[in-house]
């Protein structure tokens, strides 16, 4: 697909500068695109290469001054990061839209329900009274077990496992390899120190507009509901356990845990490698460090943690920074010790008569 810079302006609500027919076919990025190329600038540290590009068409910021000739068709716009984000998100919309049927082989139950241009790609799973909405799109080797609801305009990436009983809300992206309602780890220990499996009888509730990355895995609540609130974004790796709820438009890094029943609130980031200990609390807007500890509850709204275990992120950086300092502080009062006896030692031969 093709597209000239006017089409592109129009998507974007920009205004050109330069040629507005010339086409372009693909995305590149600014210190690399060829001619036929889309790139942007939105960064001032790759302002250099606005001059030297090969790329056709650039997005730019309104504001941003010219120093040098440029080849390339310009669009302003009011911020070149979040008009190119949208461009990429259109595109991605047309390369899907494309896609509709049902390729073989692939296993449909007699009672599932399947809305209207639906795309579900071979070697695709879908048990009894499965219900799917509008405009979903399945890869390759997806499996909705008994009873999975799937919301309109949801893409669901190779690999993708949604086992019975789980709801995933309209808008919903989960990328390859991810797991949803896989049993919650439940496990009473007996008298003779073996254990006994504690089945695990929820579900999972993913809500509308939520992102899921790759082979992330969510377990189903033991009675109840685990819960990703909507517009929450999940990254890659990531470990959700028994009813957990995630807030909404929470943001969750890589190989971050939750442990079970712990109540996330909304607008809360997460950093990668980040522990959540179980059956606590973690207030709206809170912030947590990469690989902090966290094993009690944050009561205080926006507040940002880090460390293991996690405390107060401006109080953490002041011990760090002494920690940083205490061979050097060791060695000065040593030097202090030893000026206080020798200070006492004088004290004493002039006390004597």
């Amino acid at each position: 697909m093709t597209f000239t810079a006017a089409q592109i302006a129009l998507l974007i609500n920009g205004k050109i500068e330069g040629d507005p027919s010339v086409s372009v076919g693909s995305f590149g990025k600014i210190e690399e695109a060829q001619r036929g190329e889309l790139a942007f600038l939105a960064n001032p540290k790759y302002e250099e290469f606005l001059y030297s590009t090969g790329a056709s068409v650039i997005i730019i910021n309104e504001t941003q001054e010219l120093k040098q000739p440029v080849e390339a068709s310009l669009i302003r716009v009011p911020d070149a990061y979040s008009a190119f984000a949208l461009l990429l998100h259109k595109y991605q919309e047309m390369v899907t839209q494309q896609l509709n049927g049902v390729q073989q082989p692939s296993y449909i139950h007699e009672t599932a329900k399947i809305g209207q241009n639906v795309f579900i790609a071979a070697f695709t799973y879908l048990g009894e009274n499965v219900q799917v909405g509008n405009n979903v799109k399945f890869f390759p080797g997806v499996f909705l077990g008994n009873n999975v609801k799937v919301g309109d305009n949801t893409i669901l990436h190779p690999g993708v496992k949604i086992y019975h009983d789980c709801v995933i809300g309209k808008n919903v992206i989960i990328h390859g390899g991810t797991v949803v309602g896989g049993d919650g780890f439940g496990f009473a220990p007996l008298a003779d120190g073996t254990y006994t499996k504690i089945p695990q009888i929820g579900n999972v509730i993913v809500e509308d507009f939520v992102e899921i990355g790759s082979n992330a895995t969510i377990d189903r609540a033991t009675m109840g509901s685990t819960i990703i609130r909507t517009g929450a974004k999940l990254d890659n790796l990531i470990q959700i356990a028994h009813n957990v709820e995630v807030g909404s438009n929470t943001v969750i890094a890589a190989q971050a845990g939750i442990s079970g029943s712990t109540k996330i609130g909304k607008n809360v980031l997460i950093g990668g490698q980040a522990g959540i200990v179980g059956h606590i609390q973690i207030a709206d807007g809170s912030k947590i460090n990469a690989q902090s500890g966290v094993s009690k509850s944050i009561k205080a709204a926006n507040t940002a943690v880090t460390g293991t275990p996690a405390f107060e992120y401006s109080s953490a950086l002041r011990s760090q920074a002494l920690s940083r300092n205490l061979p050097e502080l060791e060695k000065r009062v040593a030097e202090l010790e030893k000026m206080v006896q020798q200070l006492m030692a004088e004290k004493e031969i002039t006390a004597v008569p």
